[in-house]
């Protein structure tokens, strides 16, 4: 009988070790190493990827310079994320949440009519599955073939015959090879799945998208060596009580990182929403206290969101401090640098905080907006309508300038606000569009004239 060869691989980072161990050498996690079989002959397996024809080593100087045209996905928002479009030959991996609308993207990509040739692999849907999903979004492309297969060298051998443009991978958790003896999922056959796929798509200037399940802290399921090979790394966000959901890219070789595209779900699939800002600003009858409006910057795309606190007084000895879509230990930061620089006794309080629109948030140029919803909220004042904030509070409390304040300043005044705070370190060296005041403070002591006084 043929021997069988077995190895234990960490499922977060991939690192390969001959026994099980409770903690990874390489990425320090407890508890996740598994078992896989490698193979069950004594002979060594050759890869997949090393039998697709291979260019030879060439000169720097020999290397001819040619003008790479992207690729129009007839999509704005996947456009504007993919850095213009898509290159010819890149691998782009898009993970996200179950149900958050992966394969709705992915296949609305394949179905929309932009002139190119699409591969439409699905290991986790039958044909007349994906049909039922084509007729809901109406939509359809004479150039989209469907294949229905989880056998990494039956889709190959389809890949080298139809010569597509483009080619959606879902999932690459259902792909294997026989070259390794593992199941599906692991590993190990996520590593040379992925490895073959790049392979292909760099020697035959093939796109391919691949789809990845996450885990249950919302880290792309397999080795993180997975995230390393390919060339763009896009996150699926949002919640599924809310309509809107938000593309995210997290890695790009292309063009620009953390930049993010806005899609709203409706019945016949995703709509692009090319002004955020419409959906992140709530209209009300009356001022309202606890809101402010900020200007805030997620890669090249500026936009206006809305902000909600709520400041009561603390039912219990030990005040709440809850948060959605923002980091609860940067709130804190915030809400003691209130009581100790401006003399609000936050330590008696509950603090709720919340972003419009389900909107996770990072922006340390959203500081100003948050303490600015909390101070309203404290005392129970409404800020001036027409009103937003873009600035960075530090610990002592001053006002530091937000990355890139004069394109938060332009959204605001092409929206129609009258005013904007920022930093007072910013007086000599921005300009100022027509139609917007702008108002500079140095610290916050200086922010509740400025919001609630004409």
């Amino acid at each position: 009988m043929a021997k069988v060869k077995k190895a234990y691989f960490c499922k977060n980072c991939g690192f390969e070790a001959p026994k099980w161990l409770g903690r990874c050498p390489a990425c320090g996690e407890w508890n996740t190493f598994s078992e896989e079989v490698i193979s069950t002959s004594s002979s060594p397996s050759k890869s997949l990827s090393a039998t697709i024809t291979q260019a030879p080593p060439q000169r720097v100087s020999e290397i001819e310079r040619t003008q790479v045209s992207r690729l129009d996905l007839q999509n704005v928002e996947v456009n504007r994320v993919l850095g213009g479009g898509l290159v010819p030959g890149s691998l782009v991996l898009l993970g996200g949440e179950p149900g958050i609308g992966k394969s709705t993207l992915s296949l609305q990509l394949a179905l929309t009519p932009h002139g190119l040739k699409t591969l439409y692999v699905s290991g986790e849907e039958s044909p007349e599955q994906i049909q039922m999903r084509a007729e809901r979004l109406g939509v359809g492309n004479e150039e989209c073939y469907i294949y229905s297969e989880t056998l990494l060298e039956n889709i190959i051998k389809q890949m080298e015959e139809f010569q597509p443009d483009i080619v959606v991978i879902d999932s690459i958790q259902t792909i294997y090879t026989d070259i390794l003896d593992s199941s599906a999922g692991s590993v190990s056959q996520i590593r040379e799945c992925a490895a073959t796929l790049l392979k292909y798509a760099k020697t035959h200037s093939t796109s391919i998208f691949i789809i990845g399940h996450i885990t249950k802290d919302g880290t792309i399921a397999g080795p993180k060596v997975l995230e390393h090979i390919v060339d763009v790394v896009l996150q699926f966000e949002g919640d599924g009580n809310n309509v809107y959901r938000i593309l995210r890219g997290i890695k790009n070789r292309f063009g620009a990182t953390f930049e993010i595209g806005v899609f709203e779900m409706l019945d016949s699939g995703l709509r692009s929403v090319e002004n955020p800002s419409e959906i992140l600003l709530s209209h009300y009858e009356e001022p309202l206290s606890g809101i402010a409006v900020g200007a805030s910057v997620d890669g090249l795309r500026p936009y206006l969101i809305e902000v909600q606190a709520l400041v009561s007084n603390a039912a219990y000895g030990t005040p709440q401090r809850n948060t959605t879509g923002y980091d609860p230990r940067r709130m804190g930061m915030l809400l003691a640098v209130l009581e100790k620089r401006v003399g609000m006794k936050m330590f008696q309080k509950d603090v709720f905080l919340n972003f419009a629109g389900g909107f996770r948030v990072s922006d340390p140029g959203l500081d100003l907006a948050i303490v600015a919803s909390v101070v309203s909220s404290y005392y129970d004042r409404a800020v001036m309508d027409g009103v937003c904030c873009a600035g960075e509070v530090g610990l002592s409390g001053e006002v530091r300038p937000a990355p890139r304040t004069e394109q938060r300043i332009s959204e605001a005044a092409r929206l129609g606000f009258r005013r904007i705070i920022v930093s007072g370190f910013l007086r000599k060296t921005i300009k100022v569009p027509k139609g917007i005041e702008v108002v500079y403070i140095n610290n916050i002591g200086e922010l509740p004239p400025a919001l609630f006084t004409e």
